[in-house]
């Protein structure tokens, strides 16, 4: 982060942004180039007193040339944080949004033209293990695409795509990815609990089986399905539950069509 040449901007400093600027400052940013806008400086935590905290544009200083403007508010506050942004827009600033639904042609109608990626990263962020899938416009030169990788890298893998219409299907797998897990151990836990378990010890059981799954695929060379099949004995229990789960009704179709709706939702926010 050392290598970021020129002062940082982070607009919002919520849960995402809060992890990133974490993550950068762990990373070797320097905190005097670190200007945060965030009208909460509690939800900065034990980061605001190590960065520039200001409460709104206001007490920017007025000859601040940010090297990237990192964009984390709500999209729903957007329209309202883009006028503060306006001053900024250059050649040699690099806008990075991290606000779902929110696309390209959005931001330049409100900011005009300049260097912008647009990405959508996830809640493991939160402890450097997230994914963040970003595109640029045609205004981004290398070394600012660099630049914006850099600063996703901090919280987790970073990839990338050419089309923004593939920014859609992501915010439905990875995006809301976490939520499917989360859901997987309570209903995980719900079924040992019908099951006759305790409901205390289905719940740590699922909480552990489905992190240390996870953590096992992310280590392993093997792919997901010889993983599947390492468990899988002929005649057992676990080939049991699979027939149900694999079945044509199963948790495969399930499956789609629900990354199907949350990508269809995901265009209609983004109009």
């Amino acid at each position: 982060m050392r290598d970021l040449e020129g002062p940082l901007l982070l607009v919002g400093c919520g849960k995402m942004g809060g992890a990133m600027l974490a993550g950068w400052l762990g990373r070797g940013l320097d905190p005097a180039e670190a200007h945060v806008v965030e009208p909460n400086k509690a939800a900065l935590g034990d980061l605001a007193d190590q960065v520039r905290h200001h409460a709104d544009f206001s007490s920017l200083p007025a000859a601040l040339a940010p090297r990237v403007v990192v964009l984390a508010v709500k999209p729903q506050m957007m329209a309202s944080t883009l006028p503060g942004c306006r001053r900024f827009v250059a050649p040699g600033t690099l806008f990075l949004s991290i606000a779902a639904g929110k696309t390209i042609a959005y931001f330049e109608r409100e900011l005009g033209r300049g260097p912008l990626v647009r990405a959508m990263p996830n809640t493991p962020a939160a402890i450097a293990r997230g994914i963040s899938v970003a595109v640029a416009n045609p205004d981004v030169t290398a070394d600012q695409k660099e630049q914006a990788d850099l600063l996703l890298n901090a919280v987790g893998e970073v990839a990338w795509v050419d089309q923004e219409s593939l920014i859609d299907p992501v915010t439905a797998l990875s995006g809301g990815g976490p939520a499917y897990v989360f859901l997987l151990m309570e209903y995980l836990a719900a079924a040992g609990a019908a099951s006759g378990l305790p409901l205390d010890l289905a719940r740590r059981l699922a909480r552990v089986t489905v992190s240390g799954a996870g953590e096992l695929a992310r280590q392993s060379a093997e792919s997901v399905e010889q993983l599947r099949q390492n468990v899988t004995s002929p005649a057992g229990t676990t080939l049991e539950a699979l027939k149900v789960l694999m079945a044509d009704d199963g948790l495969k179709p399930l499956l789609i069509k629900a990354i199907a709706a949350a990508t269809r939702r995901s265009r209609e926010l983004a109009g």
